[in-house]
């Protein structure tokens, strides 16, 4: 029996697959879930397109396919909300707790690159909580969370008793960056901290822990016998542990090579395609069974469990998982004696995959993967073609549009040594690497800022140097412990191979040869779909390439959209950013410039927010320039985050105090000052700015302290910028971190001049600051609290919560709820938090006010 993607028809029509249909529907629902419109929009217009070579029943299938996959994937990012909400509750502030875990993940290494403190590397490992107490309250629900500091040789189901200092995971909810909810709702994970204390009551007895123990011992050959330089590569390889140092994943990521280090279908097919043939190779040499049995199906029967077995082995991601799927479906095509077809088999492992995780579309590695397999099987052969032009059969038959194999047979019937043949094969490996680039272009403007120009050049190099020396020899090193010499041998050409691979990456990331592209926003990639789905379904040339034309026009006029979305005219659009105990505040400014005060970062954390939350914000809102970088003053969480933001943006120019240089505020504040002069960018102080409004990109901005100068009596707190930025009849009022004593100084010098609709509350709400006279002389209607949910000072203080609410005024709390998004045309104002739509500011003080735990907001 054979299966096919598409069956000829008379007239040329063909039928799609319905399971790909339905295989590619179930996992859009993760997609309809996050962005139901442009999901919906795209799904009913890829439908209008394939009704003629889609029968109405595979429709309607995949109609109810994609309803189910988006239904189930919202509940579940809802009921990953509820959890959340449930261990900040628990968790806030966190706490020191003493409690029994069971391990449900394979403990992963964290190299010395990836820890605050530069220390040997150590565990990760993922747990769930059973029982115990965190600062003195039971736990009445088992809870899951990532734990760090973890013995390296723990396995799944491994029972311990841990002291351990947790916290909730930090979401970072920010409009326009993705919903960071997928992530618990995919793993349950959602506190983590860093262990004390731990004692093993009990060892695992699953297969999970005979394959994380398989795994610690491979990780310990590789340590060594590898090249020191060399086994962070080769456990990537292998065990698909990602703690490389950080100039080597930049490298890896710009030179388009990290696809090199991560476990693929590649790793799978060599993996068990060796098995099967060693299999074979010793069936069919055993007499009874040669005669009785298909030595080939009791092959498939085994390599079945043996490619899940691998995929778990090499760390369990979502690509290894789909390719495991996708070779299940082949040997169990062979086991069936069914021909197996690639496309087919790569229809089930999607809708496989899609049935067992409705959010697997959100997982990276699983839609790289995908979309590389795509690109293979339906790119690689007309780009072979266009590359080396096919040779027309006598008569001279035009080839099928849909890609028939008359041209196959001609070139089949070429010599050898001729120079076409000779062409074709050394432009084939050029071929598959185009295929598979085009067809992960857009999931890789979403993981990533840049485009590797040389990425096509960079993988001819080096993918044979890791696909045929650095793999085949890593995964033979995995199973020679019991032949050192042999094993030695393996670590010396596998660590060779991976550090000539490293140094094309390396060099071609250093050329700087790269494209920076915004990210794609959910319409254009629910556009590209369209485009390609009309493509697929049209049935000559010149149809396919106008549908591409027409989904390059639709991206283009989309791009416009959100460019003007993001720099919007005739309005100040002020966004409390939700970096965690940080501030962070980016400023759109009515004739499109913008601004940013502050950019978080917090002494010991290892998440750079400028990085992880403001340049990616940045990308979105299409923003390569800020007309004003200002840093409030020299504490670490407001200008932590600063480096990373200004090496990606032109900056017009700096405002700072200038305490920090006259006392001193360590090597990443004298670093950014350095930086931004060296480039010439003016670096402006109080003297300058005081006294006088400066209207910027049309709003007007008043720096009302420290003025007219520092304060040398005060500290850097009582010393921070503060900023009325007005437009029309409104306005906002950003304090820093100022407290009782600047607050005081404020008042007895402006008086009622401070009055402004949206107050940032100084020092993330602590009780030092938002006193009485400060909040009557302001009088707001909205006040934006900027705090995390992991911080140990107990921010936001009850006494200014209840000072606000007493006030009426509405409290948007960082922690709860995500950023602040409030933006007004000078007369109205609206507000909103994310996933939540704008709506109008609250009344003026005096109407019912938010309560006092301080989460009133839009759609709360």
């Amino acid at each position: 029996m054979e299966t096919c993607a598409a069956r000829v028809l008379p007239g040329d029509a063909a039928v799609i697959d319905p399971v790909l249909l339905f295989g590619l529907a179930l996992a859009a629902g993760a997609p309809l879930a996050l962005s139901p419109l442009p999901t919906a929009l795209a799904a009913a217009l890829a439908a209008a397109a394939l009704r003629r070579r889609a029968g109405p029943m595979a429709l309607a299938a995949a109609a109810v396919a994609l309803v189910a996959g988006g239904l189930r994937a919202r509940a579940l990012l809802d009921d990953a909300a509820g959890l959340h909400e449930g261990a900040a509750a628990l968790l806030q502030p966190p706490a020191r707790c003493e409690v029994t875990c069971a391990v449900v993940g394979s403990p992963v290494v964290i190299g010395a690159a990836q820890r605050a403190d530069g220390e040997a590397p150590d565990g990760r490992v993922d747990v769930e909580i059973a029982g115990g107490t965190c600062g003195g309250r039971a736990l009445a629900h088992p809870l899951r969370a990532r734990l760090y500091g973890a013995p390296r040789d723990l396995a799944r189901g491994d029972r311990l008793e841990v002291l351990v200092d947790l916290a909730p995971i930090h979401l970072f909810r920010n409009e326009g960056l993705r919903d960071a909810t997928a992530a618990i709702a995919r793993s349950g994970i959602v506190a983590s901290g860093t262990i004390v204390d731990a004692r093993r009551l009990s060892e695992g007895r699953s297969v999970g822990a005979a394959v994380d123990r398989a795994r610690a011992s491979v990780r310990g050959r590789i340590e060594a016998t590898f090249h020191p330089e060399a086994a962070a590569l080769g456990r990537a390889l292998v065990l698909g542990e990602t703690d490389l140092a950080p100039e080597d994943q930049d490298a890896f990521r710009e030179s388009g090579l990290a696809h090199l280090l991560a476990v693929s279908g590649t790793h799978l097919v060599l993996a068990v395609a060796g098995l099967a043939a060693a299999l074979r190779a010793i069936l069919v040499r055993v007499d009874p069974i040669a005669a009785r049995c298909d030595a080939g199906r009791i092959t498939a029967a085994l390599c079945v469990p043996a490619a899940w077995l691998y995929a778990d082995f090499a760390g369990g991601g979502g690509s290894a998982m789909r390719a495991a799927a996708m070779l299940t479906c082949a040997m169990g095509a062979r086991l069936l004696g069914l021909r197996s077809v690639g496309v087919r088999n790569f229809a089930l492992s999607l809708a496989g995959a899609a049935a067992v995780d409705p959010l697997v579309a959100c997982d990276l590695s699983f839609g790289l993967s995908a979309a590389a397999t795509a690109g293979l099987l339906w790119l690689q052969r007309p780009l072979a073609a266009l590359l080396v032009p096919r040779e027309r059969p006598p008569g001279g038959a035009d080839d099928r549009a849909d890609g028939g194999d008359g041209g196959d047979r001609a070139d089949h019937a070429l010599p050898a040594s001729s120079p076409r043949a000779l062409a074709r094969k050394l432009l084939a490996p050029l071929a598959t690497t185009l295929a598979a680039m085009f067809g992960c272009a857009p999931l890789l403007l979403l993981s990533s800022e840049t485009f590797p120009l040389l990425g096509v050049a960079a993988n001819v190099v080096a993918a044979p140097i890791g696909e045929l020396a650095a793999l085949p020899f890593c995964l033979a090193h995995a199973v020679l412990s019991w032949c050192p010499p042999v094993e030695r041998g393996c670590a010396l050409v596998g660590s060779g191979a991976l550090l000539a691979v490293r140094a094309v990456a390396r060099a071609s990331a250093d050329t700087g040869v790269v494209l920076r592209l915004p990210e794609p926003s959910p319409a254009q990639l629910a556009a590209l779909a369209a485009a390609i789905a009309l493509a697929w379904a049209a049935e000559r040339r010149a149809r396919r390439l106008a549908a591409l034309a027409a989904g390059a026009a639709a991206w283009l006029l989309l791009e416009g959209v959100a460019v003007r979305a993001g720099a919007p005219r005739g309005a100040l659009r002020v966004s409390v950013l939700d970096v965690g105990q940080g501030d962070a505040i980016l400023i759109d400014l009515p004739e499109g410039g913008a601004m940013l005060v502050d950019a978080g970062g917090f002494v010991g954390s290892p998440v750079d927010p400028g990085a992880r939350v403001i340049r990616p914000l940045l990308r979105s809102r299409r923003r390569a320039r800020l007309d004003a970088v200002v840093l409030s003053h020299p504490h670490p969480d407001h200008f932590g985050g600063l480096p990373a933001v200004v090496a990606g943006v032109e900056v017009g120019e700096l405002w700072d105090t200038g305490q920090g240089e006259a006392e001193g505020a360590g090597p990443v504040y004298a670093g950014l000052l350095s930086d931004l002069r060296r480039r010439g960018v003016p670096v402006v102080g109080p003297a300058s700015l005081c006294g006088r409004p400066r209207v910027l990109s049309g709003a007007t901005i008043e720096v009302l302290a420290p003025c007219p100068e520092l304060h040398p009596d005060r500290g850097a707190n009582d010393n921070s910028f503060v900023l009325r930025i007005s437009y029309g009849a409104r306005s906002a009022l950003l304090v820093g971190d100022a407290e009782h004593e600047a607050e005081d100084a404020l008042v007895a010098r402006y008086g009622a001049a401070l009055r402004a609709d949206l107050l940032k509350v100084g020092h993330h709400g602590s009780r030092t600051s938002t006193g009485a006279a400060l909040l009557a002389a302001v009088d707001p209607s909205v006040a934006a609290v900027s705090c995390g949910v992991r911080n140990r000072f107990g921010h936001p203080s009850p006494e200014v919560l209840a000072r606000l609410s007493a006030r009426g005024v509405a409290i948007a709390r960082m922690d709860r709820g995500g950023a602040l998004i409030w933006e007004t045309d000078g007369e109205r104002v609206l507000w909103s938090r994310p996933g939540q739509p704008p709506s109008p500011a609250p009344d003026r003080p005096g109407a019912a006010g938010g309560a006092a735990g301080g989460t009133s907001g839009p759609g709360r």
